[in-house]
């Protein structure tokens, strides 16, 4: 498995993914990974199976503490010197999951994260998924207010430098 950071080339290959793993009303458009990776595409990091992309996270970075429906949207409110890293997408298609690609990924980002002296990380993710994240050290803080997609969605966070 290659693991890389992304490229506005990689946009068609990620907006699949993400379609393969979020319903409609959850999942960034294609429109939306081209901004994206337009402001912030070396906060992606991609999966490949030989050619094949398979699985990636990524998320913008921010000064602001809580993870935002509006930073979804907003490309530009990236700010790379921010105190925090978002994690906006977890995503591995499903015939790769259950295998620890999508851990390896999140591992890259906290890696990166910790060299670029950001205070942590921080993610919204469903009551299915709170203890998956909390093995990486996420700690739950809560219903977000976050009603992205229509969801219910809780806010976790893994802090390194506050």
């Amino acid at each position: 498995m290659l693991i890389r950071r992304a490229d506005i080339n990689d946009a068609d290959a990620i907006a699949n993914v993400e379609s393969e793993c979020f319903p409609e009303s959850e999942a960034a458009t294609l429109e939306q990974f081209n901004e994206r990776l337009k402001h912030y595409a070396k906060h992606f990091w991609l999966m490949f199976d030989d050619d094949k992309l398979i699985a990636f996270v990524d998320g913008l970075v921010s000064d602001e503490r809580y993870l935002s429906d509006e930073m979804y949207a907003r490309a530009e409110m990236h700010n790379e010197s921010g105190k925090w890293q978002m994690i906006f997408g977890v995503n591995t298609i499903p015939e790769y999951r259950r295998k620890g690609h999508a851990e390896k990924l999140l591992r890259c980002m906290i890696d990166d994260a910790k060299e670029q002296n950001r205070h942590g990380l921080v993610l919204t993710c469903k009551e299915k998924m709170i203890h998956y994240y909390a093995k990486l050290g996420f700690v739950n803080e809560g219903i977000s207010e976050s009603n992205h997609g229509g969801a219910k969605w809780y806010q976790m966070r893994l802090t390194f430098n506050e």
